[in-house]
């Protein structure tokens, strides 16, 4: 049953990707503007347009330059970047580390802050403390990300100046990074003085990031919490002398946690997405404020693989998250 799972979903992927890579490179390629234009300097001849065109091969129809980039893409050649002239793929992966640590912080926060909402309201559930979660989850979940970043930045950037707002690691940090995984790389190298550099540029950026997305865990875990409570098997360990919040953690959690599971791996998919703005708020050095200037600059192979990668993202850890749902539900495991 999972493996037939698996190999559906590995197709559906695969289509996904196709359809993404189609629509994405005919939308830049019909948008008003010429990258090469914006290249060139004022004077520049109709022979060095020419030459710039045949460079880049837009000066082939969009269904021959669609089939060139994408036997590229099956190759790992993604192109070169007309603004930064380097190899797309190398951008790219230099830049990726930084979004998926800040992206995979945000969601520990998300679930630290959520959860245990989720949990109070539940077992405060009819009374004014859950009225009250209510209302902060409702209003939490009215205000997008990049706001309550500005607001960050006025709290904890301007007036009361605790963390960084800009950057993702001081200048004057002494440690050669082997990889961009930097956050990793310096708990691995016992380096905690780079960490807490790290996680003081970081934290705004992702707490920005993390509030809606708790709001949502919060609300929906809430809910799932106050149907399991109502069955037998919690029944049952409330005759046998469990407290309601054991009862809650020990016997409902685990049951209720199935549908919020689902919900949590398609708003970090989201989540991710969010970054784009957030990132360029905090000038964060993401992938996400790279796809910004690559848009700007009207970069169009930047702007396909960054694409590309991030509908890759997506898909995958949709696949996961289905994957862990199979698994952790008896009925389909069994089945």
């Amino acid at each position: 049953m999972i493996l037939n799972r698996l190999v559906l979903r590995l197709l559906t992927i695969a289509a996904t990707l196709l359809g993404v890579a189609v629509v994405v490179f005919v939308i830049i390629r019909v948008a008003p503007g010429d990258p090469i234009a914006m290249m060139l300097p004022p004077g520049a001849t109709d022979d060095d347009i020419a030459r710039l065109r045949a460079l880049y091969g837009l000066d082939k129809t969009i269904v021959q330059q669609f089939f060139i980039w994408l036997s590229g893409v099956l190759h790992g050649n993604f192109g070169t970047s007309i603004s930064l002239r380097q190899d797309v793929m190398t951008l790219v992966l230099a830049r990726l580390p930084a979004t998926l640590e800040l992206s995979t912080f945000a969601l520990l926060i998300a679930l630290l802050i959520g959860v245990p909402l989720a949990v109070l309201g539940a077992r405060e559930r009819g009374t004014a403390m859950e009225g009250a979660i209510d209302v902060v989850n409702g209003a939490v979940m009215s205000i997008p990300d990049f706001l309550w970043g500005l607001v960050l930045i006025l709290l904890f950037g301007v007036l009361a100046p605790i963390f960084y707002i800009s950057g993702r690691v001081s200048p004057d940090i002494n440690l050669q990074f082997s990889t961009q995984f930097y956050l990793i790389e310096s708990i691995l190298r016992l380096r905690f003085d780079v960490t807490r550099d790290l996680m003081g540029h970081m934290v705004l950026p992702a707490l920005a990031l993390a509030l809606p997305l708790a709001a949502i865990i919060s609300q929906l875990l809430k809910m799932s919490l106050k149907e399991v409570i109502t069955l037998d098997y919690v029944t049952l360990a409330r005759v046998k002398g469990f407290s309601e919040t054991q009862v809650i953690l020990r016997e409902a959690l685990k049951n209720a946690a199935l549908p919020t599971l689902t919900l949590v791996g398609v708003q970090f998919t989201f989540l991710i997405g969010g970054t784009i703005i957030v990132e360029r708020l905090f000038s964060y050095e993401g992938l996400g404020n790279m796809a910004i200037d690559a848009v700007i600059n009207r970069d169009l192979p930047l702007i396909q693989g960054i694409v590309l990668i991030f509908a890759l993202l997506f898909v995958l850890i949709n696949l996961t998250v289905d994957m862990m749902y199979a698994l952790l539900n008896p009925r389909l495991r069994h089945g």
